[in-house]
C-alpha cells in the first residue's frame, strides 16, 4: 500500500504545474493602440507603469498578431480560436456602411450563434465568466455576450462610444446612439457615472472580488484608446513636452494603464495573481491617422495587412507556468488564447479539431520539454480582394490594383524591401498557397460599400514606410 502511495505521490509531483488546479483567467484587450505605444514596447513618452510590470513577470512576444487588421473580425477569432472567413465574418459590421448588396446588415449582423465561443467552453468547465467593455460582434439580442457563454456583462453592444455619459436629450432624439448605451447585464441601460476606462476597471475588479473562491475568466474590453479622444485633464497634464492628438493619446493611454492596475492590483490584494492568468493584447494596429498612435518601426496602419496592422502588443503573465523576462520571437496568433486557456482548464483540446490556434504554454514553460517546432508555420489574412500570407520569415501581400509584394520580415521588419521580383518562383508558390487556403472559406456574409476598400489602400500607401 505505502509503494502504491509513493507511486500516486510521484505521479502527482511530474504533472505540469498549470495542470494540478484550474487558473483564473483575465483576457485585456484594448483598442487600436500602436505597437510602439507602450513602455513594454520601448516607449519613451508612454506611461504604462503596471502593464510594463506585468511584462517583465511574463511574456513579451514580439510576433503577435491578430487575425484582421480591423476591430470586429479580429474579435471573433480571438473568440473562437479560428479563422473569422470560416463563417462569414471577414468585414467589419459597422450599421451604415454596409453595401447595398450585403446579404445582411443591422441587428443581423454578429458573430453566428452557431460558433461556440471560449466563454461557452469555460463555463462548461465551473469558470464564472463575464464580460466587460466594448463587445462589437452583433448589436442585436440573439449576439448578446449573456447569450454567448458570459454570466455577466457590463458595456455596450457597438464598436465605439464616449468615454462619459451621453445627455439624455442626445438619447431620446438620435435613436442610432441606443446599440452605444452603457448596458449592465441584459437590456439593462445606465450610463457612466465617471470616465469609462476607470469604471470598467473598477468593474472588472468588482467581478474579481465576488468570484474569488472559484476559477473564473473575465474579458475586459477597453475601448480606450479609440476614438472619440476624449481624456481626464489631470491625465494630459502628465505629458506637458507633448501636443496635440499625441498629446491626447498618452492621456488616455495612461488612464488604459490604470485601470489594468485596479484588476492586478485586486488580484495581488486576494492572493491570486501566481494562479491567473493575464492576457494582454490589441485588437488590430494604431490608425496613426485618427489617434496619433505609432507603429513604428512597422510599416501600415489599422486596416491594412502590412505589419502595422496586425502586428500589435502581445503580453501574457502565469507566474505558475510562465518564468519571468521572456522574450519569445516566433509568430503567435490571437487565435491561439482559445487553445491556451481551454488546456489550462482542463480541456483535452484534441478533441476540438476546429481550434485553429495553439497551446502557447509549452512553448514558454521551460519546466518541461518545448516543442521542436513554431507555434505557426503559416498565418493567413483575408479581406475582400486582399490577402496576406506568412510563411515562416516569408510574407507575400496580394492587392486589387497592384502586383503582389514579397517580404523577409526577419531582415526587414519595416517592409521597405520589396524582393517580389528577385524571387518569382517563391511568389507564385505563396500566392497558389493563398489561393488554396482561401477555397476553404464561403463568401462573406455581410459587405462594407466599396468606397471603405478604397480608404483602405489609400492609408497603407500613406503609411508604407520608405
Amino acid at each position: 500500500m505505502r509503494s502504491i502511495k509513493l507511486i500516486l505521490f510521484c505521479l502527482l509531483l511530474s504533472v505540469p504545474s498549470y495542470a494540478k488546479k484550474k487558473p483564473n483567467i483575465v483576457l485585456i484587450i484594448c483598442d487600436d493602440a500602436g505597437y510602439a505605444d507602450f513602455g513594454f514596447q520601448g516607449s519613451t513618452e508612454m506611461k504604462t507603469p503596471h502593464l510594463d510590470k506585468v511584462a517583465r513577470e511574463g511574456a513579451r512576444f514580439t510576433e503577435g498578431y491578430v487575425t484582421s487588421s480591423v476591430c470586429a473580425p479580429s474579435r471573433a477569432g480571438i473568440m473562437t480560436g479560428r479563422y473569422q472567413q470560416r463563417f462569414g465574418y471577414e468585414h467589419i459590421n459597422v450599421v451604415g456602411f454596409m453595401s447595398e448588396n450585403s446579404a445582411l446588415d443591422g441587428d443581423a449582423m454578429g458573430l453566428p450563434i452557431e460558433e461556440v465561443t471560449v466563454a461557452d467552453h469555460l463555463k462548461k468547465q465551473g469558470y464564472a465568466t463575464g464580460y466587460f467593455g466594448k463587445w462589437h460582434l452583433g448589436d442585436g439580442d440573439q449576439f448578446h455576450p449573456t447569450k454567448r457563454g458570459f454570466d455577466e456583462f457590463i458595456g455596450f453592444r457597438d464598436g465605439s462610444r464616449s468615454y462619459f455619459a451621453y445627455p439624455e436629450k442626445a438619447l431620446k432624439n438620435n435613436p442610432s446612439l441606443h446599440r452605444k448605451r452603457l448596458e449592465w447585464g441584459f437590456d439593462n441601460y445606465k450610463e457612466p457615472d465617471y470616465y469609462l476606462t476607470d469604471l470598467l476597471g473598477d468593474e472588472a475588479a468588482k467581478f474579481i472580488e465576488k468570484h474569488q473562491k472559484e476559477p473564473f475568466f473575465q474579458v475586459v474590453g477597453f475601448n480606450a484608446v479609440h476614438t472619440p479622444l476624449e481624456f481626464l485633464p489631470q491625465d494630459t497634464a502628465q505629458f506637458p513636452d507633448l501636443i496635440g492628438k499625441r498629446k491626447v493619446l498618452a492621456g488616455m493611454t495612461l488612464a488604459l494603464d490604470r485601470a489594468c492596475g485596479t484588476i492586478f492590483n485586486k488580484l495581488e490584494e486576494l492572493g491570486l495573481s501566481n494562479n491567473t492568468i493575464i492576457a494582454f493584447v490589441s485588437d488590430n494596429g494604431g490608425p496613426t491617422d485618427k489617434n496619433a498612435s505609432s507603429n513604428l518601426p512597422l510599416s501600415g496602419t489599422k486596416s491594412n495587412q502590412l505589419e502595422g496592422g496586425i502586428r500589435i502588443p502581445f503580453i501574457m503573465r502565469w507566474p505558475a507556468s510562465i518564468p519571468a523576462n521572456t522574450t519569445y520571437t516566433s509568430a503567435v496568433s490571437t487565435m491561439d488564447f482559445a487553445s491556451t486557456f481551454m488546456k489550462a482548464a482542463g480541456i483535452d483540446i484534441k478533441k476540438h479539431p476546429e481550434l485553429e490556434g495553439v497551446d502557447l504554454i509549452p512553448y514558454l514553460n521551460t519546466n518541461h520539454s518545448m516543442p521542436s517546432h513554431d507555434p505557426h508555420d503559416e498565418l493567413y489574412w483575408k479581406k475582400s480582394c486582399r490577402a496576406t500570407f506568412r510563411e515562416g520569415d516569408w510574407k507575400l501581400l496580394r492587392f486589387p490594383d497592384r502586383p503582389a509584394q514579397l517580404y523577409n520580415i526577419k531582415d526587414d521588419i519595416s517592409e521597405t524591401n520589396d524582393l517580389a521580383s528577385q524571387y518569382p518562383d517563391k511568389v507564385k508558390r505563396m500566392y497558389k498557397k493563398i489561393w488554396e487556403w482561401e477555397q476553404q472559406m464561403p463568401q462573406p456574409k455581410w459587405l462594407l460599400r466599396r468606397e471603405f476598400e478604397v480608404n483602405d489602400i489609400n492609408r497603407m500607401d500613406k503609411y508604407h514606410l520608405k
